[in-house]
């Protein structure tokens, strides 16, 4: 595809994002019904689909992990479908006043819920993102540009056809959500750089494909490089508990962003804790790589200083013992990445401090890392986690996909 190929595709993108920022509440809801019906009616297509691209991975040898968010069947596609249907049941965003106020003056201002356009969205690998992605945008009132990767190639041109039909059925235009053709990366440059027709760029994937398209786009980028999330087990923590929530947050899907990467542990009960954790993590096939404590107490492999940074992305973690609360904090604060951390205590008092005082985007007590996830939270799916601050920070729903504008009214007031 060419870059003037791209800008056509841009124009009518922008032309379709006016359309649907007009549309009646009830037209998006139709929209969003059909597409979810659209992805059950299509699912021998598009489990076909996924199977093409499957077997191309089989022969690129890709990681295990990136595998698993390839793989689509009955159980996926039913989840997709379920999360649009909860997006569509969601509260209407675009019109929404907020923050109304009568100034002394008699003027009426309020702040109006608005859409932010055109969203180019880049991803690897997540064909769900395919139509999380079309449903949140629609929601918002925004279309959007999608270019998937070229491992889910054939599963996101099979989704996408799924949702032009939901569009179709409610008399909006397919260009609202448009499937870029192509998996030159060459074609990822252009895109950002539309910058008079996207209103913004935001890149699902590895650290690699966000940092080139923060380094090419003349758009606003919401990134998240990558996702370093901690477990803290205070000192009075319920172990039981904190045994179950360390090993689901690790092994349940380790190729997944809001898996936890790193472990601490309260020195108070290292000495009981450490060698029942690592035989947990052991039970579940997890490799620890531990300081030289957790070398002593539980035979873990050495970890080296940039196991405390790395996000793993499969069964491995790092577990540190530290010495209180403050040093679980300073820790996160040097080596975290502003997505996800847990406490597990039943001191209230060190939960409240721990929420309080750790700036990650997402911050737990006694519940896994794992529902760092817009659906577990309520937001029906999620564009992605953001960790940069500006505009919107952890899980994206609709909402983020919105910003305001200020309604003031008034009775012929004049300026002095």
């Amino acid at each position: 595809m060419t870059t003037p190929d791209l800008r056509s595709l841009a124009t009518a993108a922008r032309a379709a994002s006016r359309v649907v920022a007009k549309a009646n509440a009830g037209q998006r809801r139709a929209a969003l019904d059909g597409i979810a019906r659209a992805v059950r009616a299509s699912a021998p297509a598009i489990l076909a689909a996924n199977a093409r691209d499957l077997a191309a991975a089989a022969l690129r040898d890709l990681a295990p992990a990136m595998v698993d968010r390839l793989r689509l069947d009955e159980g996926r596609l039913d989840a997709i479908a379920r999360a649009v249907e909860e997006i569509a049941a969601q509260p209407e965003l675009v019109g929404r006043l907020e923050r109304e106020e009568v100034r002394p003056n008699g003027l009426r201002i309020a702040r109006m819920r608005i859409p932010l356009g055109v969203i180019a969205i880049v991803y690897e690998a997540r064909p769900n993102v395919t139509v999380d992605a079309a449903a949140l945008c629609l929601k918002a009132g925004n279309a959007c540009i999608l270019r998937g990767g070229s491992e889910a190639f054939h599963s996101n041109q099979a989704l996408g056809a799924a949702v032009h039909a939901g569009l179709v059925a409610a008399g909006l235009p397919t260009a609202a959500v448009t499937i870029v053709p192509t998996t030159d990366r060459d074609a990822i440059r252009a895109l950002v750089a539309l910058d008079d027709l996207i209103d913004l760029a935001i890149p699902r994937g590895g650290e690699a494909l966000i940092r080139f398209v923060a380094e090419h786009a003349r758009v606003p980028v919401i990134k998240h490089y990558k996702g370093v999330c901690h477990l803290y087990v205070h000192a009075a923590a319920d172990q039981a508990m904190a045994l179950a929530i360390a090993v689901n947050a690790k092994a349940s899907r380790p190729g997944v962003c809001n898996a936890v990467e790193t472990i601490l542990v309260d020195r108070a009960i290292s000495a009981e804790f450490i060698p029942a954790l690592c035989a947990r993590l052991a039970e579940a096939q997890v490799e620890v790589r531990g300081d030289a404590d957790v070398v002593r107490l539980g035979g873990a492999v050495p970890a080296t200083e940039a196991d405390w940074a790395a996000e793993f992305l499969e069964l491995i973690v790092a577990v540190r013992v530290v010495d209180d609360l403050d040093a679980a904090i300073a820790h996160i604060e040097r080596y975290g990445s502003d997505h996800t951390e847990s406490i597990v205590t039943t001191d209230d008092a060190a939960a409240e401090r721990f929420l309080a005082e750790v700036g990650s985007s997402t911050v737990m007590h006694n519940a896994s890392t794992r529902f760092a996830d817009g659906g577990e939270l309520g937001l029906g799916a999620e564009i992605g986690i953001s960790t940069t601050r500006l505009h919107a920070y952890g899980p994206m729903g609709a909402e983020g996909l919105t910003t305001s504008k200020f309604i003031v009214r008034g009775t012929g007031q004049v300026r002095t």
